[in-house]
C-alpha cells in the first residue's frame, strides 16, 4: 500500500471514529481533508473509492447508496457514503 493510500485509509477511519457509529461520511470529506485545492480533491476521489473499496472487501467498512450497499463494480460513478463495517476498529 503507498503512504498515500495509508493516508487515505487512516482519514476514512478517523473521520467514521468521530462520527456516531450510525452515520456516515462521503468520499468527498477525506479527499477534502487532503487539500483545499478543488482540482487535487477532485483527482484524489478515484484513490478515495479505490481504498474504500479495499477497505469494503477487508470488512472494515460499508459503501453504500441510500440503504444499498454498493459492490466494486457499482463503485466508479453516483453518489455513495462511506459507514462502519463489522471489522471497524
Amino acid at each position: 500500500m503507498t503512504a498515500e493510500n495509508q493516508r487515505i485509509e487512516r482519514l476514512i477511519l478517523d473521520l467514521l471514529g468521530k462520527r456516531d457509529a450510525s452515520s456516515s461520511i462521503c468520499p468527498s470529506e477525506v479527499a477534502r481533508a487532503m487539500s483545499d485545492d478543488e482540482a487535487t480533491w477532485r483527482s484524489l476521489m478515484p484513490k478515495v473509492r479505490a481504498v474504500a473499496a479495499a477497505m469494503q472487501a477487508a470488512g472494515r467498512l460499508r459503501i453504500t447508496r441510500g440503504d444499498a450497499t454498493v459492490t466494486p463494480a457499482t463503485l466508479d460513478h453516483g453518489p455513495i457514503r462511506l459507514r462502519r463495517g463489522k471489522g471497524f476498529p
